[in-house]
């Protein structure tokens, strides 16, 4: 998986390869291989180097390494049409796709809702996780393609923003 990331302003290329417990990931030109676990829903440990991380996500997408906070933007190309790589832009029409098959539990914006950055959409059951799946932009909401209980294919445009 690739995504784009910004911290502190920023940007940054992260590529993520998951095997079994182990990560092997690509930030910038460095590689790291990570041993990893899901100690509960939003906290990890990370063993890199005899060192162990615990690190904590909220809901806001926001991670907290030890103690150490860190406000953290991820951007999946997948997910944006027009993409502009070198600034991260969301300009434009974007479409929030599903990265694996699952359910569909709860719709949080209809059509012609107003949603800012970072906003709830649509929440996708996949592999016994619930996840919420994102605006990256401030917008309108034009399409909703699926309900609540509706199957989803990895790929699948589950909503439209504008």
């Amino acid at each position: 998986m690739k995504f784009l990331t910004e911290l502190k302003g920023e940007k940054f290329e992260v590529e993520l390869r998951v095997e079994g417990e182990k990560v092997f990931a690509r930030v910038a030109d460095r590689e790291y291989e990570l041993e990893s676990s899901e100690v509960e829903s939003g906290v990890y440990l990370f063993k890199h180097d005899n060192c162990v991380y615990q690190i904590y996500v909220d809901s806001e997408g926001n991670a907290k390494v030890d103690n150490h906070f860190f406000e953290i933007k991820v951007f999946d190309p997948k997910r944006l049409r027009g993409f502009d790589k070198s600034g991260f832009s969301t300009e434009g029409t974007v479409e929030i796709k599903t990265a694996m098959p699952g359910k569909v539990v709860r719709v949080l914006a209809k059509e012609g809702d107003q949603v800012k950055s970072g906003d709830g959409v649509i929440v996708v059951e996949a592999m016994k996780m619930q996840n919420e799946m994102k605006s990256p932009k401030d917008g309108v909401v034009k399409e909703i393609r699926f309900s609540e209980g509706d199957n989803v294919n990895a790929g699948e445009v589950l909503a439209v923003i504008e």
